[in-house]
């Protein structure tokens, strides 16, 4: 992966729909999935969402902590090859907590990486929000990135 942020992610509204429903389902526990797409001059592009299974070793913590199957991880960038895609990062859910990068989220996450967290928006009691973060390579701190919606 490259260590430079992306000026922006593009994305459709069906692909964010889709994905929030994804993660959504997972609930109590926290879902994930992960993004595939290209990367371009002016922005990435996410293309695909690629579902995976909630994975954290032990199934009562899933509720704070998610994991991703390292196979899954391969049959992703083995299908996206195929299609001239790639697997730009990953995507979670944060059921009780705001979408912001953890603590544990940043430790156990191989940066730098484009993370989508889905989490309680700010000062909402049940709204949700689908944030975009560069974590970029330790001690930095995760930068917020811009959105542009495509048809």
């Amino acid at each position: 992966m490259t260590s430079q942020a992306p000026a922006q992610l593009r994305s459709g509204l069906g692909l964010l729909t889709v994905l929030r429903q994804i993660l959504l389902s997972a609930a109590p526990q926290e879902g994930c999935a992960l993004l595939l797409g290209e990367r371009m001059d002016d922005g990435w592009r996410l293309r695909r969402i690629w579902p995976c299974c909630n994975v954290w070793p032990v199934p009562g913590e899933r509720c704070r902590r998610f994991a991703i199957d390292p196979r899954e991880q391969l049959l992703a960038q083995k299908w996206g090859r195929a299609r001239g895609l790639e697997v730009l990062g990953a995507a979670h859910s944060h059921p009780r907590s705001p979408a912001v990068p953890s603590s544990t989220d940043r430790n156990l996450t191989l940066q730098p990486a484009l993370m989508l967290i889905l989490g309680r928006a700010p000062e909402q009691d049940q709204d949700q929000e689908l944030v975009a973060w560069w974590l970029p390579e330790s001690p930095a701190q995760p930068q917020r990135l811009p959105w542009r919606m495509e048809s």
